[in-house]
Parts: structure tokens; sequence; C-alpha cells
């Protein structure tokens, strides 16, 4: 026998395309903090825990780690490029939150670099996302700067990226300051972009 709800009771609201853009963006910070707590060797269904989501929904957004590496890197480029764009943020600024995306997806940028030799889409796709950064950044160079030359900003990130290692988030922001002491390049705060 079919029940049907009295008058009284309501069904959930279907949020439709608002709850798939929650969803996503859920699973995008999950699955930061799920591979920056315990790397690349964390269930896959920990993302979906995490976010407060099903697996079938962790599924339909991102099919693998390279799909969810891929969200992870992209919303780091643009809260990079939001920092760069923001008045009050200089260069140290934007290092700075450049520098907290590193240490929080040190896994994520391990696993692209990973499969660059492999996947030409994936090196074109890494190429990309490195030349986006450099131009939010290079708009915030001071004239005069160290890393002004041609090829050593893109150098120094990804030298300081390469540093980026250890088993805590706490280990991996003190390397990747030291590398940054060690260029002799100013970082401010080491926080996500807030703005």
């Amino acid at each position: 026998m079919t029940q049907h709800p009295t008058p009284n009771e309501r069904r959930p609201a279907n949020d439709g395309p608002k709850a798939a853009a929650r969803n996503r963006a859920a699973l995008v910070t999950a699955a930061r903090e799920i591979y920056a707590e315990h790397g690349l060797d964390a269930p896959f269904s920990a993302i979906a825990r995490r976010a407060g989501v099903g697996q079938g929904v962790l599924y339909r957004h991102f099919p693998d780690r390279a799909a969810v590496a891929t969200a992870v890197l992209e919303e780091n480029v643009r809260q990079v490029e939001k920092a760069a764009a923001a008045e009050p943020l200089a260069f140290a600024g934007v290092l700075g939150v450049l520098t907290w995306h590193l240490t929080e997806s040190a896994a994520f940028i391990g696993l692209l670099h990973a499969g660059e030799a492999s996947r030409p889409d994936i090196r074109a796709y890494a190429l990309a996302l490195s030349e986006r950064v450099e131009r939010a950044l290079r708009a915030e160079l001071p004239d005069g700067h160290r890393l002004g030359a041609a090829n050593d900003l893109m150098l120094a990130i990804a030298m300081v990226s390469g540093a980026v290692t250890g088993p805590t988030r706490a280990e991996r922001e003190r390397r990747a300051l030291t590398a940054w002491r060690l260029l002799d390049v100013e970082v401010g705060p080491v926080r996500p972009f807030g703005g």
C-alpha cells in the first residue's frame, strides 16, 4: 500500500542545480582537507563522508582522483587570481595565499606532476594553470623585484613547491617559508584568500 504524505507533512525541497553546486564546493573543500591530512592514500570515500554527501554524488562530480586534483588545483588558482586582483593585498600577501594553497594541496600537485609524464592533456593543463598563476603574480610584482627576470618567478615557485613536503600542514608550511626565506623573498601571512 502506497502512503502519501498528509497535508501537514512536507517532502524536503529539491534544490536541483543549487544543491549540485553546493555539493561540488563541499567535495572540493573536503578533498583538500582529507588529502592534506592523510595524503593520497586516504580512501576516496572519505571525501564524500567529510563533505556530508553520498558516494554517488562524489562519483557524479569526480570519477577519480585525477578529477578531484584538477578541481582542487583549479580552485587554488582562482583564489590566487582573486587575491592578486584585490586592492589591499601586496605581492607578499598574494605569495602568502599561494603558499597556503601549496601547503594544503601538496598531494594534488604531486599527482598532477606524476600524470604529466604519461598524459599530454595533463601536461597542457598543468602549464595552463602555471601561466594563470604567473600572470596573476606578475601583475602584483613590484618593479625591480628580485624575481622580475623572465623565468625567475615561476622557478622560485617550483622550488618552493618542491620543498613543501611533510606529514603535517604545519611542517609543510614551515618548509615552504624556509624555502622563501632562503630565496630572500618576503611572504605575507600564510592563509586562504578571504575576500
